[in-house]
Parts: C-alpha cells; structure tokens; sequence
C-alpha cells in the first residue's frame, strides 16, 4: 500500500479515461465570482476573516491560515502558531497547495508544484449552525502529493444534508512533512522539532485550531471525527498512535488505508550501514543534494563530506537550498520524479518507535482509543493495475484494453484482499478485544460503471481504490459522471445520500447505525470469532446486491491457503512473484517459498 499512485494522479488517470481534461476537473471552481457576505465574518486566532455563502445555503472559509508559513528557518520543525493579520482577510480562495514534484520534471529543469507556505485549511458550515458534530478531513496522495481544496472534498453536501461542520486542510507533503536527520536535532531544540514527523504534526497543529476555533463557526470542540483516504486513512491510524493527538478528536473513519511507522535506522542511515538505511534515507538525500550540486563527485566523496561538517553547518546548507534543489534529490535513476517517500517515523515522542499495527493497537492504553470504522474497497488493486502495461493495453499512457482478464482478476483478488486484511480485518479484530463493540468495517462494492464497447469500465476499474470518495462527499462532477451511464445516476446517488448518512450519524454518535435519518439498514459493529455474526457492512447500489450486512472475514492464513491451491499460474515465476508480494515481513515464511508450487521459488 505504501507504494501506491497518488490520489490525484489516480483521479487524472481516470478523467483522461473518458477523455476529459482531469485538471480543470481537480482543480478548484473559478472563486473569483465569490462573493464576500458579512454573515460569514469571525474571529480566529490570527485576525478577522470573511468567507462566502453558497447556493446550498452553506458558509464556506477558504485559505484560513493555520499556523505560521514553515519556510526558511522553520523548514524541518514544527508548525508555529499562526502570525496575525492587519484588517479583514477575505478567504475566498483555496490556499496554496504543499509543495509537491511535478511529474514530468527532470534533474536538469529544476521546478516544483505547491509552495512550502501552504498550511491552510477550510470549513464549510451550513445555515444557523449551533454545536454541531466536526468533520476533520485529511486527504490522500501517498502523502505526496495532493490537497483538502480539490473539489472532489467540497464538503458543501454533507454540510448541508446532514448538518455537520466539516473541516480539510493542507499539510507538508512528502521529504518536507517527513524527513529525519541527526543535523536537524541540537541540544536547544523540541522534540517535536526533533521527531521528523512534521506533516503528522501539522495534521495535529490543525486538530488544535479547530479545539480553539470551530465553535466560532458552529462546531462542537468536543465532537469532532477525523477521517481520510489512503495516505489520509494512514494519518487517521498515526493521530489515533500519536500521544499528541490525545483528546484532539472522538472518532475516526479510516477509508482505505492502513499504518507503517518505521524505525529511525530506516529513515536516517546510509544503505550500507549495519542497521540499513532506505535509498531514500535523509543521510542519503544528503549525498545525493551534494553530488548534484557539485560539492561532491560520487557518493563515497560525499559521505565524507557530510560526516565532516557540523551539524549545524548541516543543518543551514539544507534549510538554504531551494525546493526544487530539495525536490532534486528524489529522483529514480532514469531521471523521473520519485512518489514513494520515506513512512511514517517512529521517533518515540510524536509517534511511537516502531512497531507493528497489529501490537499497536491491540492494547488501548497504547493508542487513543475511540470510535473507530475501517473499510476497503472490493476492487482496490484494480486502480494501479489499469496502468501497469504488463496487464493492460495502452494508447498514449492510457489503458485501452485488459490483456488477459482472467489473469487480471486473479491479481486483483488477491493484492485486494490483502489490503483487506491488513487495513480492516486485523486491525478491527484487535481493536475490538480491547475497545469493544465501537469497532465498525465495511466494504465499497458498487461499480455501476460505462462499457464503451471496447473496454469495460466495471472490467477495468470496478470498485477501485478512491471511487468510494464522490459517494462520501456527494460530489460528482461532469468528468466523473462521465464514467457513469445515466440510467444508473439515481441508483449512485441513492447510495451516495446512504453513505453521507452513515458517516454523519457516525459523527454524531459514534456508530453508524440506521444512518442520520434511522432508515437506513442497520450497521452492527465488528464480532470476533468464526461465528457467523454479521461484521462487515457492505456499501452496494441497488444495481448490485445493495447495502447489506455480511459475516465475510479473511486471514492471512486463508490467502495463503488460497495461493498454495492456485493452479492457474502456468509461470512458476509469477507464481514465485505473488508470494513474495503477498505476505511481506513476519508473513512471509522461507519454507514456504522455497516449496511453492512444483518448483518451488529461491530468494
């Protein structure tokens, strides 16, 4: 999962799908029309601000500044509070977005997407709101890239339909928000200074502005829900570890995601230390920031180089060079930009020293522990699948045509319920022991997709990885309705008005229930045990098999068996190549392996 396409580059792939320009889809509606109402004017820490009211009857700030800009000197430390402004600050307008690597950069045309001043947030509150439930929405991207004012997350909808306050933000993005090195920690500085988790911190910084401000806009402080997708549900996980997060949030919806905290080794040392580094690690970005900036001719060169300065030497080179310099230096080795970014750090104050999810959160006293709703989607895998060209047929980068479905399925199925059982079945099956019955699950099948003829989008894509979010957030703009035929649009929406149901009742009472309205069918929490008990609420239309209850859990052990009794892999490579996928770390059995098939596999 750590390694999977960001969301925006998954939301432009599928608008370029159907032939739609995916930019001016994700980018943010023209606000220059928007006008400023004085019923919208407050007070918050900072100044006085004024946003807009919409067509939906729905307050709206756009921009709100959360904390001080972490540019020059704050680079690599935490947020500071907010500098206050002179006069009214209308905001009216998405803030700048994190700064982030554009995807068709190279080493030799230095350039950059965002900006590093980016911590700015959003809400959006509906007519005469009083103590209202707090929706607190991280984004995703592979916490790389993205951002809380794409449109998609517009959270006017469910503002408006099921009277919450619902709050996105920004927060550093990818070596920026999480980077880790001993030049960056002195005697006179904090440990949150010190922990490299600078997004995880900003997201915190974030929570505490909405403790102090939201009721300004007719929030409750004291009933506030965080929730996210992908990266996003990641950093749901690591608040819910965080000690710093404590009493911050009441609930936590986790949509497709999971949790990685590695060690510090992993994010710091050099890969040819006792205890290796990543190829990612901040001592090797070092090497690689001199190398390219001549300081040094090859790695060995630069390794000297940096073990000889001081730390605060060290420390000032790298808070001096640019944000393309720094983008420079995560690049693959043809050139290309790099998406996947050192985890989460197990620092041991802001998260804890490394440890497995699993262990985490099967003891409450390690995590804060409150209401909790996991989920995947059916389809996860298919997403990145669709565009990996050993799979799929491609025209200009885009897939035109499934090889072999059969085959496409199958890798599906399997990296699919995987995802499943790391991100919701062990996860809720030990948060349950511990927590209780405030432990829900569901699965996103709907798929009510376009066949062009030639290519199938319910074949292709399915219930993929991030098409849960427009049901979530209520929000399906042209190029997305595209992908839908319009005779299914009323079923979509009827599901979509389902879903916005139970996220809101969960945020008004800690489980899902009959949804908002108590119409809905009833969602129980998650059992332990093969006991038949209904556990996972399955999200369907009623082009499917609808919104139901089911008693479906899966083990690692199941997909093992599953695997060891496939005999449709005719390449005993591939097959070798699915275990090694499959089951990583404390899954991954060596006697297994080398018996796998009938040739067995060698590392």
């Amino acid at each position: 999962m750590k390694t999977v396409l960001t969301i925006l580059t998954s939301v432009i792939a599928l608008v370029l799908l159907v032939g739609v320009a995916g930019y001016m889809w994700l980018a943010p509606d023209d606000l220059a029309a928007y006008v400023p109402a004085q019923e919208t004017v407050r007070t918050v820490e900072g100044g006085e601000i004024i946003g807009y009211q919409n067509d939906l009857g729905v307050s709206v700030w756009q921009g709100i500044p959360y904390a001080e800009a972490p540019v020059g000197g704050l680079r690599w430390r935490a947020p500071r509070p907010v500098v206050p402004w002179e006069g009214q600050l209308q905001t009216l307008v998405a803030g700048n977005e994190c700064a982030t690597q554009p995807r068709s950069a190279s080493s030799e045309n230095l350039s950059v997407d965002g900006n590093e001043d980016c911590l700015f947030l959003n809400v959006f509150a509906p007519a005469n709101a009083n103590n209202l439930p707090v929706m607190y929405w991280i984004h995703g991207g592979a916490n790389t890239r993205g951002s809380g004012s794409t449109i998609l997350y517009e959270g006017s909808q469910l503002a408006s339909r099921y009277r919450v306050v619902l709050v996105s933000i920004n927060y550093r993005l990818g070596n920026f928000g999480w980077l880790s090195h001993p030049a960056l920690r002195s005697a006179d500085t904090s440990l949150e200074d010190s922990s490299g988790n600078y997004g995880t911190l900003d997201q915190i910084q974030g929570l505490e502005w909405v403790r102090d401000n939201i009721a300004r806009f007719g929030g409750n402080p004291n009933k506030v829900t965080i929730f996210g997708e992908s990266a996003g549900g990641w950093n749901v996980l690591a608040l819910m570890a965080s000690p710093l997060a404590t009493g911050l949030f009441h609930g936590a919806i986790v949509q497709s995601g999971g949790l990685d905290i590695e060690p510090l080794s992993t994010a710091e040392n050099y890969v040819d230390d006792e205890h290796a580094g990543s190829r990612l690690s901040s001592r090797e970005i070092v090497n690689q920031l001199f190398i390219l900036d001549g300081s040094a001719e090859d790695a060995t060169d630069a390794r000297a180089r940096q073990e000889a300065m001081s730390a605060t030497a060290l420390a000032q080179y790298l808070r001096e060079k640019s944000t393309a310099q720094i983008m420079a230096a995560y690049r693959n080795e043809d050139g290309g930009p790099i998406t996947t970014l050192p985890d989460l750090i197990g620092d041991g104050y802001v998260l804890p020293a490394a440890i497995n999810s699993e262990q985490l959160f099967s003891d409450p006293a390690n995590y804060n522990a409150v209401p909790v709703m996991l989920g995947t989607n059916l389809d996860e895998m298919k997403l990145f699948l669709s565009f990996n060209p050993d799979m799929v047929n491609m025209l200009m980068g885009i897939p035109i045509g499934i090889k072999d479905l059969q085959r496409y399925d199958k890798f599906n199925r399997y990296s699919t319920d995987r995802w499943k059982v790391i991100g919701v079945d062990r996860l809720a099956t030990v948060m349950r022991s511990g927590q209780g019955d405030n432990v829900f699950a569901y699965r996103f099948d709907a798929k009510d997709l376009r066949d062009f003829g030639l290519l199938d989008l319910r074949d292709l894509l399915g219930a993929a990885h991030a098409l849960e979010l427009p049901y979530v957030f209520g929000n399906f703009p042209k190029p997305f309705s595209v992908m839908y035929p319009p005779e299914t649009h009323a079923a979509r929406d009827a599901l979509s008005a389902s879903m916005m149901s139970y996220w809101a009742e969960f945020a008004y009472n800690g489980k899902p229930g009959s949804g908002r309205d108590g119409e809905e069918q009833e969602w129980t929490s998650w059992t332990n045990g093969e006991d038949g008990n209904q556990r996972l609420m399955i999200l369907d239309s009623v082009l499917g098999d609808g919104i139901r209850m089911s008693s479906e859990q899966i083990s690692i052990d199941d997909l093992k068996q599953r695997l060891f009794s496939d005999k449709s892999f005719a390449d005993q490579d591939e097959y070798c190549m699915a275990y090694k996928t499959l089951f990583l770390g404390d899954d991954f059995n060596p006697q297994e392996y080398e018996n796998l098939g009938v040739d067995g596999c060698s590392s």
